[in-house]
Parts: structure tokens; C-alpha cells; sequence
């Protein structure tokens, strides 16, 4: 009887041995499926991770690949154009295949550029709206009314390298121009149109072709004419322009009338005003019309009072022309009437 007691005990202690060996085991499971579980997690998250890298790379490479759009978000644009040239290649092709041709010239013109030298622009400002004959985007009033009498008048802005042309104080055209650099400054005043030549010779280098010349400051042999564009202040002094322009100018413009042997002045041509100084160094004026519409545009108030000190002398040469003018066609009139062999009678 008394080894009862003691198998009972043996038998409650192999039990409970076994309960803890297998509440071991699935402890063991627990934290082995735990573990497994834990590191498909993190497996897991080391992919979405490497997956995320992968994807943003690929992006990068994407848009490293393809060429930049064109930001638009206002009245001017930007086309930024990339270094690499294959890209800028790719991107012009977009350029011209989105634009016409007079859209494209358009587009230059507002850059102070033509069609050779737009490969030098990283950025273009397009507007949201073209217009063709740039008379939208002018940077000079439409109408200055101290110029009303006056019947021509030229200006040249050397601040936003860019000229108008007045009628009567209505503005009838402006344009872009390139003009002398910061060692060779465009002479500046109001001056009048001397002698033109439809093509000019430069006396700096006799390589430089200058269509449509026309001379402005005869001592200083400085005119306005065809030329390269390249977008900033580049000349000699003289006052580049693109090749309709000089053309257009060319015809417009009246040149001085010489008295005979052409030692002294009988007349003088149209006036031209040529103001102002480059922001050497600084950000191009045109670049500022992404952020301002009107950033280059000048008022009514200044534009006065740049010619108000000069109107007197503008109407006197004005005058004066008209009345020489007239003489001379007076005098062909009467020799047009001429017999050509008059007879004479013998004594």
C-alpha cells in the first residue's frame, strides 16, 4: 500500500514533464514560424525598397533620355533646351515641329536671335500666344504724341537691345538688334541718317559682308545692317540686324542731302535716337518676361523725356529737309521741260 502513493507521484511528474516538453515544442514553432514570418517581412521590405530605388532610377534615366517640356504657366514660356547635344537635337526637332516658320522667327526675334545662331540659346521665351509681326510683345508705347509732327523717327534701346520705328508718334515697327560690345560701345545720342549702301564693306575686316548698311555716325563709320544675332551685345559698334529688318530699314529711312563737291551738309536724313547702356553681366532683359510680362517695357513718360530736349532741333532739321527737297525737285522739274538739243538762232 505504501507504493501507491509513490507511483502516483511518478505518474504526475512524467506528466507534467511531458506537458513542458511539448509546450516547448510548440513554443519552438511559434518562434520559428515568428522568425519566418519576421524575415519574409523584412525580405519584403528590402525589396519594395530596392524596387523603389529601381523605379526612381529608371524615372531619372527616363527623363534624362527624353527632352524637357516646355514649362508653361503665364504669358511667356520657357523652352529649356539641355547641354548634351543629342538632346538638343531632339528638342529642337519638337520645337520646329511645333511652330511654324514665321512662328519660329517669331520666337528668335524675341530672343535677339536668327536661325544660325539659335543653337547658342539653353533657354527660349515662347509666348503663350504668338503673333507673328512681334507688334504684340513691343517693349515701346504704341504712341508717343511729342512725336505726332515728326513724320520718321527711329530709336535704339541699347538697355533691352531692341529698336522702334514712329510715324507721326504711331509706333509702325519694332524689332530685335545686336549692338557694340562692351569694349566697342555703340555711340549714343540723337543723330540723324547719313549715306546708305545696299552692300557695305566693314573697314575692320574686309571678310565682314554688311548687307542693307545704313550710316548713322559718318566720322565714327557707325550704321545699322545685317548681321549675325547671337543674342546678347556683340557688334563693333554698329547696330546688327536680322536681314528683313535692315531691308525694311534700308527703304524707310531718308539719308542726308549733300551740298555740290559733298564737302558739307544741305539736309539731314531721318533722326535716330540711340539710348541707354547693357546690363553687362546681368540676367537678358527678354529672360525677365517669364516672370513679367512688362518687364521691358518702357512708358510713355520716359520715352518723352528722352526726345522732348531733342524735338526742337528734329522739326528744324525736318523742315529744313522738306525745303530742300522741294528746291530739287523744282529744279529737275525745270530741266525734265528742257529741250534735250534747244535750237539756236545764227547772228
Amino acid at each position: 500500500m505504501k507504493n501507491i502513493p509513490i507511483k502516483k507521484s511518478f505518474l504526475f511528474t512524467l506528466c507534467i514533464a511531458l506537458m513542458l516538453v511539448s509546450c516547448k515544442k510548440e513554443m519552438e514553432k511559434i518562434n520559428d514560424k515568428m522568425n519566418d514570418t519576421a524575415a519574409s517581412v523584412t525580405e519584403n521590405s528590402d525589396n519594395e525598397e530596392k524596387d523603389s530605388v529601381i523605379a526612381e532610377r529608371d524615372s531619372v534615366i527616363q527623363k534624362e533620355s527624353l527632352p524637357p517640356a516646355m514649362q508653361e504657366d503665364g504669358f511667356y514660356n520657357a523652352f529649356i533646351f539641355p547641354k548634351d547635344k543629342k538632346m538638343k537635337d531632339s528638342l529642337f526637332a519638337v520645337f520646329n515641329k511645333k511652330y511654324s516658320e514665321k512662328e519660329r522667327y517669331a520666337i528668335l526675334a524675341l530672343n535677339r536671335l536668327d536661325s544660325k545662331n539659335k543653337w547658342n540659346a539653353d533657354t527660349l521665351v515662347v509666348p503663350a500666344k504668338i503673333d507673328t509681326t512681334l507688334m504684340e510683345y513691343s517693349p515701346f508705347p504704341m504712341q508717343i504724341d511729342v512725336l505726332s509732327p515728326v513724320k520718321k523717327f527711329v530709336v535704339f534701346s541699347y538697355p533691352i537691345q531692341a529698336y522702334g520705328v514712329y510715324s507721326n508718334g504711331t509706333l509702325v515697327k519694332w524689332g530685335p538688334t545686336s549692338m557694340g560690345k562692351k569694349n566697342a560701345k555703340t555711340k549714343t545720342g540723337l543723330t540723324f541718317a547719313n549715306w546708305k549702301k545696299q552692300l557695305a564693306i566693314s573697314t575692320v575686316s574686309s571678310e565682314w559682308k554688311l548687307p542693307y548698311n545704313f550710316n548713322i555716325f559718318n566720322l565714327d563709320g557707325i550704321g545699322w545692317h545685317q548681321y549675325d544675332l547671337p543674342g546678347y551685345p556683340a557688334s563693333h559698334s554698329c547696330l546688327r540686324l536680322l536681314m528683313k529688318d535692315a531691308k525694311w530699314l534700308y527703304g524707310y529711312a531718308e539719308t542726308w542731302v549733300l551740298n555740290p563737291g559733298g564737302a558739307t551738309t544741305k539736309a539731314r536724313g531721318t533722326p535716330v535716337l540711340v539710348y541707354g547702356d547693357y546690363k553687362w553681366g546681368g540676367r537678358k532683359p527678354w529672360r525677365k518676361l517669364l516672370d513679367d510680362p512688362n518687364a521691358n517695357s518702357i512708358s510713355v513718360e520716359d520715352m518723352s523725356r528722352m526726345i522732348e530736349p531733342n524735338i526742337e532741333k528734329i522739326l528744324k532739321e525736318q523742315d529744313n529737309r522738306e525745303k530742300v527737297v522741294d528746291s530739287i525737285r523744282a529744279a529737275k522739274a525745270v530741266l525734265e521741260q528742257m529741250p534735250e538739243n534747244p535750237r539756236t538762232e545764227s547772228p
